[in-house]
């Protein structure tokens, strides 16, 4: 397939568009419904355990056994390894990010844990820490030049840059009894409500843009963990749209169901209402015809931008498992072996870099219904 020109990709996805929204979004609607069966099949018996109940924040959204993230097991805790995380596709892997819910008092020692654990060097929260007096998510990093040990990680807030919609939190990790240190970068967007999509597309297109190109500039790293308060709706928005603006830079149509289609098979209810849904494609319009004229949405980010992490990458504790060229040399293998049936739980890795060939893994049969 040739790759399409900006221009002529807006075009085509402005008419996909239209279509979709005549007679009262009908066209939407008929996609989105026929996403609901989309992962029925799969397992929840982790998150079922009376052991982990209360581990959840809402007791009907739980990980796919499939593919939850596990925690390193303690040795006297039969459980210790649960949180309400799964990892998701972007593109390259079927691990490219991690969607969890927003942290409980008591699930915080967990959710750096599971920071430190991944390698994640990124943090996305798409939701306010309260909102019309119910608790959406604990706050569970230091105030600014504040140190705090959750568990066994140690959390230092090193600056912040504040701007008119998001905070961007630069944050010192180390574990306990060890010298390794983390830097992790924390974007906070607290302006998309619980109930409803922003009113302005132009604020998450500029979001979205500036984390793509975040993680695209750090190589060698763990998943991004994107959360909001459940972990699915406005995250899987978010992640969808990271996804497809990735595949639109490299001119292959986007085709917003199959994405949403292929998230829902890794969490449940990704993407969880019609708004948000119709909000993907209204997002992704705009980035398509931004001219880059200077009048762009606001967000906080200083004018070197995220500064990447300058921990020498070719040192890997054993922590961090194998290295990383060892694992996409494992994941190029499988995939060649299984072009078609490329088993999520065998992908090893879970490198960032949305690489061409990998962007194709799934949407390139599909990319031209759009037309």
């Amino acid at each position: 397939m040739k790759a399409l020109s900006r221009a002529h990709m807006l075009q085509r996805f402005q008419q996909h568009c239209q279509a979709l929204s005549k007679e009262n979004n009908a066209g939407y609607r008929q996609e989105f419904e026929g996403l609901n069966s989309v992962g029925r099949d799969l397992t929840t018996r982790a998150g079922q355990l009376d052991a982990n109940k209360d581990k959840n924040r809402y007791p009907l959204i739980l990980p796919y056994d499939h593919c939850r993230v596990r925690l390193a097991l303690r040795s006297s805790q039969l459980h210790s390894d649960y949180i309400n995380a799964s990892y998701v596709p972007g593109g390259a892997s079927a691990r490219d990010f991690i969607c969890t819910q927003g942290p409980l008092e008591s699930t915080q020692a967990d959710f750096w844990r599971m920071v430190w654990e991944q390698n994640v060097r990124v943090v996305i929260m798409l939701t306010p820490c309260k909102e019309n007096h119910k608790v959406l998510c604990e706050p569970y990093w230091p105030q600014e030049r504040v140190s705090v040990c959750y568990g066994g990680v140690q959390v230092t807030t090193l600056y912040q840059q504040r701007g008119p919609e998001s905070v961007i939190t630069t944050m010192h990790l180390r574990q306990a009894g060890s010298s390794a240190e983390r830097r992790v970068t924390h974007y906070h967007y607290p302006g998309w409500p619980d109930q409803g999509v922003p009113q302005n597309p132009a604020s998450i297109c500029a979001l979205a843009e500036l984390v793509r190109k975040h993680i695209n500039s750090i190589q060698h790293i763990g998943p991004s963990i994107v959360h909001c308060s459940a972990g699915v709706g406005r995250s899987g928005a978010f992640v969808a749209l990271l996804w497809l603006m990735q595949l639109c830079a490299r001119g292959v149509p986007p085709n917003v169901r199959a994405v949403v289609h292929d998230l829902r098979r890794h969490r449940m209810l990704m993407v969880q209402n019609l708004e948000q849904y119709i909000f993907v494609h209204n997002v992704l319009k705009h980035w398509l015809g931004d001219d880059k004229s200077g009048h762009g949405p606001r967000v906080a980010q200083d004018s070197r931008g995220p500064q990447p992490d300058k921990e020498r990458h070719t040192r890997r504790t054993s922590q961090d498992g194998h290295s990383s060229s060892a694992r996409r040399d494992r994941d190029d293998q499988e995939r060649s072996r299984h072009p078609q049936h490329h088993n999520p739980r065998q992908e090893q890795g879970s490198t960032s870099k949305l690489h061409l060939g990998n962007l194709l893994r799934k949407l390139w049969l599909d990319s031209t219904s759009q037309t």
